[in-house]
């Protein structure tokens, strides 16, 4: 709750409160996709980007709208 940033991002500057949430967003300048699909071989440098692909192959469409009710 202190507000501090120590671990800083060597390429950009940007500080981080855990040295996991660095390690996260150096993804962001190096590249690494770690998360792949398992159908078709996309991947993604976040899980959450993964988990919205994945509704491709599914055909899930969790939300609606709530004029029309269209699922999306």
């Amino acid at each position: 709750h202190s507000g501090e940033r120590p671990h800083r991002c060597g390429h950009c500057g940007k500080g981080f409160g855990h040295g996991s949430e660095l390690a996260k967003h150096q993804r962001l300048h190096s590249g690494q996709r770690p998360f792949g699909c398992g159908k078709c071989g996309k991947s993604f440098g976040w899980s959450s980007d993964l988990a919205v692909h994945q509704r491709v192959h599914t055909g899930e469409r969790p939300f609606s709208c709530g004029e029309c009710g269209k699922s999306f």
